[in-house]
């Protein structure tokens, strides 16, 4: 029982950092991409920042650290601002995954830099060894949590990215239909996730696509 709750403890010194940093560049990103494309609202609100505590929804952030999967509270976005309204809420809503596909495939690249390291100089003591151990399972997690977050945040429901991105190709009476529930829907999603029913796709999802990231960052000669 101790060590079950050792190992928790030690797991959780690993995932907190990589989900409040996942998180907070995922956010981060939906708000540059929108000022880009004329929308000021973020950045007046200060939420071009990459202080966690400016985005962090509890809901959310507690989904990630108990499920590996997620969101966080989005930035606001006003799509007055927009010249072609669908179109960049689309690309506005895909720039936080985008985000995190970027971080999940330079935290595979880091840690099998590492590895290479680590092989070609072994530790000389038990204590370099824990460090270097540390450091990989560090960039481990780090990579498959936004990995995690970018695939979960996909999914067509709301208040997840992938709404916002399939729903701008509908008919605006059937996107402010569907929003409108969004609510409802979001508790919907609580309880497949609580229950488990998304652990199955989603982490053959996110194996597959690292293995295929770890697969090509091993063509690189240097490795």
């Amino acid at each position: 029982m101790l060590g079950s709750l050792t190992d928790k403890i030690i797991e959780l010194l690993f995932v907190v950092p990589c989900v409040l940093f996942a998180l907070t560049v995922h956010e981060v990103s939906h708000g540059y991409m929108a000022y880009r494309l004329g929308d000021p609202t973020a950045h007046n609100m200060g939420r071009l920042t990459l202080n966690p505590m400016k985005h962090l929804d509890p809901v959310g952030t507690l989904c990630m650290i108990l499920f590996h999967f997620g969101w966080a509270r989005p930035v606001p976005i006003n799509t007055r601002y927009f010249k072609k309204p669908r179109r960049d809420t689309a690309l506005t809503a895909a720039a936080g995954p985008v985000s995190n596909f970027i971080m999940a495939f330079l935290g595979v690249l880091v840690q099998q830099i590492l590895l290479a390291i680590f092989i070609r100089h072994p530790a000389e003591s038990q204590f370099a060894y824990n460090m270097q151990y540390a450091t990989l399972t560090l960039f481990s997690y780090f990579h498959i949590l936004n990995l995690s977050l970018g695939l979960f945040n996909l999914i067509p429901m709301p208040p997840l990215d992938g709404s916002r991105i399939f729903l701008t190709f509908l008919p605006a009476k059937y996107y402010f239909g569907i929003m409108q529930y969004e609510r409802y829907i979001q508790l919907g999603l609580l309880l497949l996730l609580w229950l488990g029913f998304l652990d199955r796709p989603l982490s053959f999802l996110v194996s597959s696509i690292s293995n295929g990231m770890t697969a090509l960052v091993g063509f690189l000669p240097f490795l």
